[in-house]
């Protein structure tokens, strides 16, 4: 069942991809520019972004970094003067180190909570007044399947990819009123910049071209949840729904597991 309307037809929508620069992000606009998408590209690196957009055919490079308010509200301004509106934001901009509690550090805790969470807010905070005058839009936040419970190592990554699928959740219900689809994206492990740091087994890992190919099929069946990749992803979903007791002893058998990150 469509909890969203389905996009059916690519060409024209004005886009702002915030998290562009490498990864899934790249793929994403690669994949969007080829449907005729207009697009504003966002992240914190502008020589990848500039190499980008000049490789596409209708792109514009906005540097941000999304953890500085007023220099995402600068980067709106000049986004949505590009775009005259705007048809889809994807949120996808993130940041991701193992933590564990032997290593512990406040300081890259805040620093994952800055950009993943507080980074998101920000940029909400610009394009929701647009979509609802619009009474039109979509909002596509990219979260993680290591936000649907608590896991090993994942001090700080987890517990912000927990508070965006809430958030997006949230988002849902509230803007379905103002005729805004929302939608919830959560990737299990990709290869990316990210997770190439990775020192341990990542299984089912799957390409960037294919997890942007899943964000697109999502949106055009109007899903709420996106998850992929579904023989590593489904297994995470029934999880959530174990009581304590066994979520708990099954979690220990894999205590050196470590969550999926984005980029």
């Amino acid at each position: 069942m469509a909890l969203n309307r389905p996009i059916t037809d690519w060409k024209g929508k004005r886009v702002w991809l915030v998290g562009a620069s490498t990864g899934i992000g790249e793929a994403l606009a690669r994949q969007l520019d080829a449907q005729g998408c207009q697009q504003v590209l966002s992240a914190r690196s502008a020589d990848k972004l500039a190499a980008l957009a000049k490789d596409l055919n209708q792109a514009m490079a906005v540097p941000v970094d999304i953890a500085d308010e007023h220099a995402v509200e600068q980067a709106a301004r000049v986004a949505l003067q590009y775009l005259e509106g705007i048809d889809l934001v994807v949120l996808m901009a993130g940041t991701y180190a193992e933590m564990a509690i032997e290593n512990f550090d406040l300081t890259e805790v805040k620093r994952q909570v800055n950009v993943n969470l507080n980074g998101t807010l920000h940029v909400l905070a610009q394009v929701l007044p647009v979509v609802m005058q619009q009474r039109a839009g979509h909002i596509a936040v990219v979260s993680s399947v290591a936000g649907y419970r608590g896991l090993p190592n994942s001090l700080a990554y987890g517990p912000t990819k927990a508070a965006l699928i809430n958030l997006a959740e949230a988002l849902y219900v509230e803007l379905k009123p103002h005729g805004v689809g929302v939608s919830l994206i959560n990737p299990g492990f990709v290869d990316t910049p990210l997770t190439r740091k990775n020192t341990f087994p990542m299984p089912f890992i799957i390409g960037a071209d294919k997890a942007a190919s899943e964000i697109i099929y999502g949106l055009e069946a109007g899903e709420f949840e996106t998850h992929f990749p579904k023989t590593f992803t489904r297994s995470l979903r029934a999880m959530r729904l174990m009581p304590y007791s066994l979520y708990f002893s099954a979690v220990k058998r894999f205590a050196k597991t470590q969550p999926p990150g984005t980029d």
